[in-house]
């Protein structure tokens, strides 16, 4: 129980120093990577947080960090467009929201969302140790394991679904995927089932991307020539999507519930 404690700090600092890193990229804005490993490093912590719910201190940190993920997934959504249209050769469309990501990269730096964050994350390696001298942590390590083998079941019985909503198997991916950078100790997948379960989170992205783009475009004029290549990359998208998937059943799921 002790090294899972142990691990638990050592992971919470390590990403509240790189939080507090991005965050100086930000104020700086001169950092086009930022806002991106800002929300990666965020990503980290609610996986490692996820398993750990009931825990003293874990809701209200997992709600801060889920703030900070609600405020920066517009600003993030918009300079992943920004990137497709400079590819396009659509350099005024893309120019524009560039330069409207740029100027919001001081505000997220001083939102009350992220100071948050960070206030909560320098109390709660202490509740931890806290909760470990008081012996309310035994088991540990089995609570935390059965509930990323929960995670697992729930993907595995959404592929199972001929009906699959694809939103909701982006999202149990990405959850499985984490959880296992998060506590690699627990994680028993093979190298191959990291890179089936990689391969389907970037194809559904990709997807997820061409739906958002198009639901943009009837409401931004300057989109309107994308809209048919859009059509076209969705079905695309869908069709890279299903052959991903139908990999990472044969690599996961045979004989894995």
């Amino acid at each position: 129980m002790s090294s899972m404690v142990d691990h638990l700090v050592a992971e919470i600092l390590t990403l509240d120093i790189k939080l507090l890193a991005c965050h100086a990229r930000l104020t700086a804005s001169t950092d086009s990577e930022a806002l991106h490993d800002l929300r990666t490093t965020v990503r980290r912590l609610r996986s490692l947080l996820r398993p750990l719910r009931g825990l003293s201190g874990v809701e209200q940190l997992e709600e801060a960090a889920k703030a900070v993920g609600q405020l920066t997934t517009p600003l993030r959504d918009m300079e992943v467009l920004a990137a497709h249209l400079a590819e396009l050769g659509m350099t005024e469309a893309a120019r524009w929201r560039t330069d409207q990501v740029s100027q919001a990269y001081q505000r997220v730096a001083e939102s009350t969302e992220l100071n948050r964050l960070f206030g909560m994350l320098d109390q709660f390696p202490g509740f931890i140790r806290v909760q470990q001298r008081q012996k309310l942590l035994s088991g540990l390590r089995q609570s935390i394991e059965k509930r990323i083998d929960k995670q697992w079941k729930k993907l595995s019985e959404a592929m199972a679904d001929p009906a699959h909503d694809r939103h909701r198997l982006r999202l149990l991916i990405k959850r499985v995927r984490y959880a296992a950078e998060a506590y690699p100790q627990l994680s028993h997948q093979s190298a191959k089932t990291q890179a089936c379960l990689k391969d389907a989170q970037g194809t559904l992205g990709n997807w997820h991307d061409h739906l958002q783009w198009l639901a943009q475009a009837g409401q931004q004029r300057d989109l309107a020539p994308c809209i048919a290549g859009w059509h076209l990359g969705i079905v695309r998208a869908e069709k890279k999507a299903d052959v991903s998937l139908k990999r990472l059943a044969k690599a996961c799921f045979n004989g894995k519930s």
